[in-house]
């Protein structure tokens, strides 16, 4: 019994042997197969390399895709509303819809080949912004959101997630073409028709009646204010030595003054956020005409060697399956 289980195991390790060999056989005849090819038709192969990269380097050259930016706030809680708008005009874009481009101002909609806009992750400047409504507590709210998230999740995750970079204060809108453009033809149609909406409008209108009229108020306060510290330095300079400590020593004054400072402070800020409020989308700044060399339009000196030697090799494929049928037949 054990010798005719010796005699299989032989023969078991025999065949597993012969079949090794025979795979490294196969593979060598394979690879010598593919040197013999490459030998035979090496200067093919050259010459349809060199017309790939010469080609692709030429057509590489002449590539005409460039990007444009500008970076913008959407101000009044509009940010959802930028992304719908920004989506509804990259979908005219796809749907070659140059009724619509040219309807809201756009020169040349032909040579649009996307709009897209995404934010400007800036954790910093999200947990330290503020509001004019609200300058102290929004900071501290927005830390606080941050560390609540951060404890359930990947604070980098947190920080990219869609719900979080929505509230971002700037955003990156990226507008393609196919050839130079200007920003009159563009860009400031694309910017107008952003900024019309009837709703956000009437809150522009509120907000900025409501500033205009906090900076008057607080403007006649300092002015009150000025009026009290003028009147107390005329008095001190009458009074004797004592009444100068007992003054100095009043926390009221303080509190004037700190007061007046805080106003100054508001002021300032309420009219630099009449400035960025002027429209609902905001641009801050933007770049024109900038080569694209991401797209595949800019790596064709790689891609056409290799699609050259793709259909040489498809066509000697061909030709040999048709050769080896055509002589099976003949027999």
């Amino acid at each position: 019994m054990s010798a005719n289980t010796n005699q299989e195991q032989e023969i078991d390790l025999g065949q597993l042997f012969g079949k090794v060999g025979k795979l490294f056989k196969n593979l060598g005849d394979t690879i010598f197969r593919m040197i013999q090819f490459v030998t035979k038709n090496f200067i093919v192969l050259l010459v349809l390399v060199g017309l790939g990269f010469g080609l692709g380097l030429f057509l590489d050259s002449k590539a005409n895709s460039y990007e444009h930016k500008i970076i913008v706030q959407p101000n009044f809680n509009s940010v959802d509303y930028l992304y719908n708008k920004v989506n509804l005009i990259n979908s005219k874009i796809q749907n070659n819809d140059t009724v619509f481009l040219k309807s809201i101002g756009i020169e040349g909609p032909k040579k649009l080949t996307s709009v897209t806009v995404k934010p400007i992750v800036d954790i910093y400047n999200f947990i330290n912004q503020h509001t004019v409504n609200i300058q102290n507590a929004q900071n501290t709210q927005n830390y606080e959101l941050v560390k609540l998230m951060s404890e359930s999740s990947d604070i980098s995750k947190v920080i990219k997630d869609t719900v979080t970079s929505k509230n971002y204060e700037n955003h990156l809108i990226t507008v393609k073409t196919d050839g130079l453009t200007t920003d009159k033809k563009t860009m400031q149609p694309i910017l107008e028709y952003l900024n019309k909406s009837p709703f956000y409008e009437s809150i522009q209108k509120v907000l900025l009646e409501n500033m205009k009229f906090k900076i008057e108020q607080d403007h006649i306060t300092i002015k009150q204010i000025d009026t009290i510290l003028s009147s107390f330095s005329k008095r001190s300079k009458n009074s004797s030595n004592d009444k100068m400590v007992y003054y100095n020593e009043n926390t009221q004054l303080n509190d004037i003054i700190s007061t007046r400072t805080g106003l100054v402070y508001n002021q300032g800020f309420q009219n630099a956020q009449l400035e960025i409020y002027n429209k609902v989308i905001k641009d801050k700044s933007q770049v024109l005409n900038i080569k694209d060399t991401k797209g595949i339009s800019n790596k064709m000196k790689f891609v056409l060697p290799l699609l050259f030697i793709f259909i040489f090799l498809f066509f000697v494929f061909a030709k040999n399956f048709y050769n080896s049928h055509k002589l099976k037949q003949s027999k």
